[in-house]
């Protein structure tokens, strides 16, 4: 990609960041749009020899685009009627998802925890010709007071159980009474099936596995679709 292309606001963003990093665009067809991510081009040199399963509360998981955030870019650019709808996106990472559902044309907020991952976040945007998206610190432990949204979505945010109890008071917090959750998990995530155990005291879960293949194997990938529970 020409960088030259990208505003300026963002060309500043990107020149900070390549400063500190090598960095590359991956491309990302959904539908008839193409959406392209800044990334760290060389993740080795980021961990900087670290084994990154060694502590997974260590590893950078942004710096991925997963497998499931693929899948769930896909599900979210298929969702019917956006005009008007508003998307909240947790623990965006690379923003595949929230990209996705901008360019269906719903109005997306992407959150995330720390200032470079939002830089990368706002550079994508602007790259991907996006520009009906906001982008928001959220802790989920100090959860800042925004509007409820129509939809709440993640992919892979189910790392640490510890963080299982303030996830289902973010969806109570930010989500309508009608609206709906959408999370995306490789299924060989352990954690899964323990937080979809206690989700399901306030909400009605769907189930649907997508298997997708990557280097010569399969992939299978859980999407969840959360509602609350009717009174």
């Amino acid at each position: 990609m020409d960088i030259r292309t990208l505003p300026e606001q963002e060309r500043d963003i990107y020149n900070k960041i390549k400063a500190r990093y090598k960095l590359t665009f991956d491309r990302l067809k959904v539908g008839d749009k193409t959406l392209r991510f800044l990334k760290i081009a060389d993740i080795e040199e980021l961990l900087d020899g670290k084994d990154p399963f060694a502590n997974v509360s260590e590893f950078p998981f942004w710096v991925k685009l997963w497998e499931a955030a693929m899948v769930l870019a896909y599900v979210m650019s298929r969702l019917p009627e956006p005009q008007g709808k508003t998307v909240l996106e947790l623990g965006a990472g690379l923003g595949a998802p929230g990209l996705a559902a901008a360019a269906a044309g719903f109005d997306v907020t992407m959150s995330d925890y720390e200032d470079i991952i939002m830089d990368f976040q706002r550079v994508s945007a602007a790259a991907s010709g996006l520009h009906n998206i906001t982008f928001t610190h959220l802790d989920w432990l100090n959860p800042p007071e925004l509007a409820p949204f129509d939809i709440v979505a993640g992919a892979e945010i189910l790392f640490r159980e510890e963080f299982f109890e303030p996830l289902l008071n973010i969806f109570k917090k930010y989500l309508k009474p009608d609206g709906f959750i959408y999370l995306a998990h490789d299924a060989s995530r352990r954690s899964l099936p323990l937080f979809l155990e206690q989700a399901k005291k306030d909400f009605d879960i769907t189930l649907n596995k997508q298997v997708i293949k990557k280097e010569g194997r399969e992939i299978t990938i859980i999407v969840n679709r959360l509602r609350r529970k009717k009174v």
